[in-house]
């Protein structure tokens, strides 16, 4: 079988790796996740749900991506499995690379964290293959991301990574179409709390309003 950034090629059909049927879908927010959750259904696969993300600051904002994200997954159906919200580790795990701009050595290892974590859930609850939304959005860099599920699932030899191009196909305006359909929470950055710096010195410079977070919440 022909396949093409995670379809068969010639359709629009997903074709997930090895004939999977299940997949533990990694999910950042509802936006990102929506357009990428109803295409599995669709293609018949059996989805689950893993929110490990604990880069998101501050916690106000960490729980509103993620009560927001647990609704729509309950309205499809799709099992959530909500990781622990462990900023400390994720403090640790860029420390030193506070500085580093956005696509930088900072985010291969925020990737990494979170994408570890779904393979060793996907391991020990016998799901045979992981995915992430995180690549969908325009502002991160697609190679990186799925280099970093590559290696995650690397370290589970049950667990595969499906480096699936979700913007092809009609992804990113399906993303964007079901975000305004369902009202979804227009995030302003990212959403660790460096993220969310580099937006307000780009703002400052434009003179446009600050994201008012307070970073020590």
């Amino acid at each position: 079988m022909n396949k093409e950034n995670g379809r068969n090629k010639g359709s629009k059909l997903l074709a997930p790796p090895d004939g999977a049927h299940s997949v533990l879908l990694h999910s950042c927010c509802a936006p990102c996740s929506g357009g990428i959750m109803e295409e599995l259904l669709e293609a018949g696969l059996q989805v689950t749900l893993f929110f490990y993300n604990p880069n998101i600051h501050p916690r106000s904002e960490y729980l509103l991506r993620k009560e927001e994200n647990k609704l729509f997954a309950e309205k499809l159906g799709i099992p959530f499995v909500d990781g622990d919200y462990l900023p400390e580790r994720w403090l640790l795990d860029v420390k030193g690379l506070e500085l580093e701009p956005e696509r930088g050595r900072r985010c291969t290892a925020c990737f990494t964290l979170r994408l570890e974590a779904t393979a060793r859930y996907a391991d020990e609850n016998g799901i045979p293959l992981i995915a992430t939304t995180l690549g969908i959005s325009r502002w991160k860099d697609l190679s990186q991301v799925n280099s970093c599920g590559l290696q995650a699932a690397a370290k589970y030899p049950g667990v595969g990574y499906w480096d699936c191009n979700w913007r092809k196909g009609g992804g990113s305006q399906r993303m964007i179409e079901i975000s305004r359909r369902e009202g979804f929470y227009h995030q302003e950055y990212c959403g660790c709390r460096y993220s969310l710096q580099e937006t307000n010195r780009w703002r400052q410079e434009r003179g446009r309003p600050l994201v008012e977070r307070e970073l020590g919440e």
